[in-house]
């Protein structure tokens, strides 16, 4: 089996903890059914946040969906001029046996504009 590295992001709507919750328990969800995965597989997951979100940790939001004896951690995304508004991003490592051009990278929403080239 192989350690692969999944991506994908989300937008916000609004800096609201249950906000929050919601769209990062959506795309984590997403991450894990179109790689056929299960919290077993997961390493360990990344989550980064840009400046303007306060509300509460992304990785609350992988607690809450039990995935509870994996480490996470979370970050501040760079502060660039420009880029996009209130976005959690992922990077989960994983052990499956998938190729990498196999992977299925999920940005939803308008998220979907930062990665065109790998977002599923």
């Amino acid at each position: 089996m192989a350690v692969r590295a999944v991506r994908g992001a989300v937008q916000l709507e609004r800096d609201e903890a249950g906000h929050m919750d919601e769209q990062v328990s959506e795309l984590l969800t997403a991450i894990l059914e179109r790689n056929g995965l299960t919290a077993d597989e997961l390493i360990s997951i990344w989550f980064t946040a840009t400046p303007d979100l306060h509300s509460d940790f992304p990785a609350a939001a992988a607690r809450k969906l039990g995935i509870v004896d994996v480490p996470l951690i979370c970050a501040q995304e760079l502060d660039i001029e420009g880029a996009m508004p209130r976005v959690v991003r992922v990077l989960a490592h994983i052990e499956s046996d998938l190729p990498r051009a196999e992977i299925a990278h999920v940005y939803l929403g308008s998220a979907g504009a930062l990665r065109k080239d790998i977002a599923q």
